[in-house]
C-alpha cells in the first residue's frame, strides 16, 4: 500500500501504534483499581476526589485516570454546581463491571495480570520458539495451571475469565451452522458450561454434556451451571487419556489452537474414532485469512499462543487439513463476523 506525502511525514498510525499499551494498560489499571464498580453502586455521579477517598488512591493520580477514561469513551463527565463529576457509559456498565452478566471483567485482568508479562517476552519467544511463562513467572504454564487447581479462588477466576468471552460470541458460533440434527453432544473442555448453554438455547432438543477434568466440572456445577438445568449434565475425564463416549456432535472450543500439528490430529483421532456415521465434530476458533492479511486480532492473537502456549491460530485450510487427517470429511467453515468462527466436520 502507497503512502501519501502527507502519511509519511507525519506517522500518525506508527505514533497509535505506540501508543497502543498506554491504552489498554489505561483500561487495565481503572479495572484493577474498581473504578467501574464503584461508580455502579452509587446512585448518582461521582467526583474525583470521592472517587479517589473511596478507592484509597492519590487525588492527582485518579485525576488523570479519569480524564484518560472520559478520552477513551469509558467514562461520561459533567459539571454540576461547579463541581467536575464522572459517570460509567453503557460500554462500561455492561462490559468492565464485575456484576454484568456479559462482562469482560476477567479477560480484563487476565490480559492485565498475566498476558502483558509474556508479551514483554515477545522478541524472546520470537528467537527461541516457545512459550515464555517460565520467565515470565518463574514457573512453567503447567506449574501455573497445577497451582490453580490447588485454590478454589484463583481457580475461579480462571473459569470466569474462560466463561466470559462466549457471553459476546457463543450465540453466534452454536448457530454458525444448523445443529438441529445432533440431540446428544459432547462439549469436550467445556469448562464452565457457557457453550452448553448456548447449545440448550438455540436447540431445545439437545442435551448437552460437559467432559472436563473432575476439579472443573465440580467448580462449573458449584458456580455456574443450576442444578435446575437438566439437559446439562458432567462427565470425568482427560480426552487425551480417557475414553470418550458416544455422542452426535464433540464441540472443542478454544481447545485445538493450544497444541501443535501432531498433538492436534492425536485428539482430533481419538474423537474420530469415538464418532459414529453421522456424527460430527465442530471447531471454534479464532481463523486466520488464507492469503494471511488478517484479520489482526487473530494475527495478534497466535504471537499470544507463542508467548503461552505450543500452540497458533490457523488458516480454514489449516484446520480442514487437520480434520481430514483425522478421519473427517465434508468439511465446512463459517465465519460469524466476531472474534471466533466455527468449522464442522462430519464423519
Amino acid at each position: 500500500m502507497e503512502l501519501s506525502k502527507q502519511e509519511l511525514e507525519y506517522p500518525q498510525k506508527l505514533l497509535n501504534y505506540m501508543d497502543g499499551f498506554f491504552i489498554s494498560k489505561t483500561m487495565f489499571a481503572a479495572c484493577e483499581l474498581g473504578v467501574f464498580d464503584l461508580l455502579l453502586e452509587g446512585e448518582s455521579p461521582l467526583s474525583s476526589d470521592a472517587i479517589a477517598e473511596r478507592l484509597s488512591t492519590s487525588a492527582d493520580g485518579m485525576d488523570r485516570l479519569l480524564t484518560a477514561c472520559v478520552g477513551l469513551q469509558l467514562l461520561e463527565v459533567k459539571e454540576h454546581q461547579g463541581e467536575v463529576l464522572y459517570s460509567n457509559t453503557d460500554l462500561s456498565r455492561i462490559y468492565l463491571t464485575k456484576a454484568s452478566p456479559r462482562t469482560l471483567y476477567y479477560s480484563v485482568a487476565y490480559y492485565s495480570q498475566t498476558i502483558y508479562h509474556c508479551f514483554s517476552y515477545l522478541a524472546d519467544a520470537i528467537r527461541e520458539g516457545k512459550s515464555q511463562y517460565e520467565r515470565a513467572f518463574g514457573i512453567s504454564s503447567k506449574e501455573l495451571f497445577e497451582a490453580l487447581y490447588r485454590s478454589e479462588e484463583e481457580m475461579l477466576k480462571f473459569m470466569q475469565l474462560m466463561n466470559s468471552i462466549w457471553n459476546i460470541c457463543g450465540k453466534d458460533v452454536v448457530k454458525a451452522f444448523d445443529l438441529s440434527t445432533f440431540t446428544n453432544i459432547f462439549d469436550l473442555g467445556g469448562c464452565t458450561g457457557a457453550l452448553a448453554k448456548e447449545c440448550i438455547s438455540a436447540y431445545p432438543q439437545s442435551r448437552v454434556t460437559i467432559y472436563d477434568l473432575p476439579k472443573v466440572l465440580e467448580m462449573a456445577g458449584k458456580h455456574f451451571v443450576s442444578p435446575d438445568e437438566t439437559r446439562i449434565t458432567f462427565h470425568e475425564g482427560d480426552f487425551f487419556k480417557d475414553p470418550i463416549p458416544d455422542a452426535d456432535l464433540y464441540i472443542l472450543a478454544r481447545i485445538i489452537h493450544d497444541w501443535p500439528e501432531e498433538k492436534c490430529v492425536e485428539l482430533l483421532t481419538r474423537v474420530s474414532k469415538a464418532c459414529k456415521p453421522g456424527s460430527g465434530v465442530l471447531l471454534i476458533e479464532s481463523l486466520l485469512n488464507e492469503d494471511r492479511r488478517g484479520p489482526i486480532t487473530t494475527q495478534l492473537y497466535s504471537l499470544n499462543m507463542l508467548v503461552q502456549t505450543e500452540g497458533k491460530e490457523r488458516t480454514p485450510s489449516e484446520y480442514i487439513s487437520l480434520l481430514e487427517t483425522a478421519g473427517f470429511k465434508d468439511v465446512q467453515v463459517r465465519r460469524t463476523g466476531k472474534i471466533y468462527d466455527a468449522i464442522l466436520g462430519r464423519k
